[in-house]
């Protein structure tokens, strides 16, 4: 994993354990809703973080280029010098 992937996972972890503090406190002090409220609460900021995680992953994966091995790049410049 690399550093941009972690912290990209960090930040989104934190920011929905925020939102999800915030939801807690809203529905606990200000609005009355019964105890399934809450699970379902939890559940769903579970689900967005983990659908928001894996969407980043993919595009991640699609955006990068092919790597090459640096052996094999320096073989192709020879022979193609070559020519």
């Amino acid at each position: 994993m690399k550093k941009k992937d972690l912290m990209f996972t960090f930040g989104l972890t934190l920011l929905m354990g925020v939102l999800w503090v915030a939801g807690e406190v809203v529905t606990g002090l200000w609005i009355g809703i019964p105890q399934w409220g809450h699970i379902a609460w939890f559940a769903g900021i579970v689900i967005v973080t983990l659908t928001i995680s894996v969407v980043h992953s993919l595009m991640e994966d699609e955006s990068e280029p092919e790597k090459i091995d640096p052996k094999r790049a320096k073989y192709e410049r020879k022979v193609n010098k070559r020519k």
